[in-house]
């Protein structure tokens, strides 16, 4: 079989806005930062190489592995920092008195619709 017969594959070049796809990084409350972050990859050293590689190349074709790496370390990062989050809160609303735990859940679900709201209207105006 002739290798030039063969389809050819487009080849997925990433940019910058790859990396904006999917749910934001979480906010982490700064009650909780501490503990929530401890031990976390916050993949600092490789967003500093990707920042590198585009100072020096000037254009993203040139940082793909950069990119790929950064996306992959941020993607794991983000995932276990939301399952920590929800842990610690878990955790936080057991050890409070029941009216303070309560008072927390609804300021939460404030925060949650809030946020909600302003990714509608976002996606509505793009």
């Amino acid at each position: 079989m002739d290798v030039d017969a063969q389809p050819m594959m487009e080849e997925t070049v990433l940019v910058g806005d790859d990396l904006m796809l999917g749910p934001p990084s979480p906010v982490i409350p700064p009650e909780i930062a501490s503990h929530v972050l401890e031990g976390v990859n916050l993949c600092d050293g490789i967003l500093r190489n990707l920042f590198l590689c585009l100072q020096v190349n000037d254009i993203e074709p040139f940082c793909q592995e950069e990119i790929a790496l950064y996306r992959e370390c941020a993607e794991k990062r983000d995932k276990e920092l939301r399952q920590r989050l929800q842990d610690s809160e878990y955790k936080l609303g057991l050890s409070m008195p029941l009216d303070l735990a309560k008072e927390r859940a609804s300021q939460l679900e404030s925060e949650t619709t809030t946020l909600e709201r302003h990714v509608n209207h976002v996606q509505i105006h793009n």
